[in-house]
């Protein structure tokens, strides 16, 4: 089967809105994507058009969204691309949707906690360590001045992980 796979990066522009139904959570977001290029006359970046997509996570990805995603956030997000026509009131309007089979934040323009969520249990079943916990890094600041045993000089506090290998 022939599908549009795309991956898009822009920002939240609504709030997502969560939906449990009979077929599972669903939740839908608007996307706002907006090209930049450089202007050599005004020597400086300048915004382009904005795109707006209509963003759709099913299943557990549609619980995580509501949990993780506020409006401006930058994301990056995967899926089919559906491109609807309609006529309403006389007129054609055509609207583009993304069926998400994955959404993150934009770490180019900035950082994020990333907490694992726990798998469901089966009643009277104790919970299963997963082989690929990891335990969380613990964030110390070295002295000021101080240099690195194996990064070299530093010129001020750098957050450095204890514990992890």
């Amino acid at each position: 089967m022939n599908e549009t796979t795309v991956c898009v990066v822009g920002n939240v522009a609504t709030q997502p809105v969560f939906r449990e139904s009979a077929s599972g959570p669903s939740a839908r977001f608007r996307l706002a994507v907006t090209s930049r290029y450089w202007d050599r006359e005004k020597n400086a970046w300048v915004d382009g058009h904005t795109n707006f997509f209509t963003v759709w996570a099913r299943r557990a990805l549609a619980t995580h969204v509501g949990a993780s995603l506020a409006v401006g956030d930058p994301v990056l997000v995967q899926g089919r691309l559906k491109v609807r026509t309609e006529q309403r009131d006389g007129q054609n309007w055509a609207s583009a949707d993304l069926d998400a089979s994955a959404i993150g934040h934009d770490l180019a323009r900035g950082t994020s906690a990333f907490r694992r969520a726990p798998r469901p249990e089966t009643p009277g079943s104790a919970p299963v360590p997963r082989a690929d916990a990891r335990p969380e890094p613990v964030w110390e600041t070295e002295p000021p001045g101080e240099p690195a045993a194996d990064h070299g000089p530093r010129t001020g506090p750098q957050p450095v992980a204890a514990g992890v290998t």
